[in-house]
């Protein structure tokens, strides 16, 4: 009896875990979204993961394409972005590259494969182009941007985080607050 609720109960594990791992996704799969659904003033889209640096230039490319961290970029920079633009503005953004923070290093051993070291010779690098336009459609400005952070080891506001994007987060953070000043209230 104990033996089969052991098995039954580390089928249901094994079973649980496949379902975790399926939804982490690729984000190369050609099926996975390149934008995020429109709604309100910021529409947010991304090219081809597949051609960003952090895969490219990767020393573990499976591990690197693992989760729906593009998505999760994308879905920030929206909601922080709403939050800067005065009313009847709408901001369109196409990220083109993205250098997380770290690297993989498989050098060091079969046990750190799959793990990112993050140091300050791999800071995170984000790339953009923006359009910011009035209600009627008048462009106010627009450009491209190439976020970067070379100091972002010894930024106070990333110590203690756990969000696995903190510092690809506070590039979007520090760009916004430059790019489009607050709506005064």
């Amino acid at each position: 009896m104990n033996t089969a609720y052991r098995a039954a109960a580390l089928f249901l594990g094994l079973l649980a875990a496949t379902s975790v791992v399926a939804k982490t996704g690729d984000v190369t799969d050609p099926k996975a979204p390149r934008n995020l659904p429109a709604e309100g003033a910021v529409a947010v889209s991304w090219t081809d993961p597949a051609q960003f640096s952090d895969l490219r230039q990767s020393g573990n490319r499976w591990e690197a394409k693992r989760g729906d961290w593009v998505q999760q970029l994308a879905q920030y920079l929206r909601k922080r972005a709403v939050q800067r633009l005065p009313s009847g503005e709408r901001l369109d953004v196409t990220i083109t590259d993205i250098r997380r923070a770290g690297q993989y290093e498989p050098w060091r051993g079969a046990n750190f494969g799959s793990t990112r070291i993050v140091r300050d010779i791999y800071p995170p690098r984000i790339e953009l182009n923006f359009t910011l336009s009035g209600a009627n459609g008048t462009v106010f400005s627009q450009g491209a941007r190439k976020l970067t952070d070379l100091d972002f080891m010894r930024n106070a506001s990333a110590v203690g985080s756990s969000d696995p994007l903190r510092y690809e987060k506070r590039l979007i953070d520090e760009w916004l607050a430059k790019e489009f000043k607050r709506p005064k209230a």
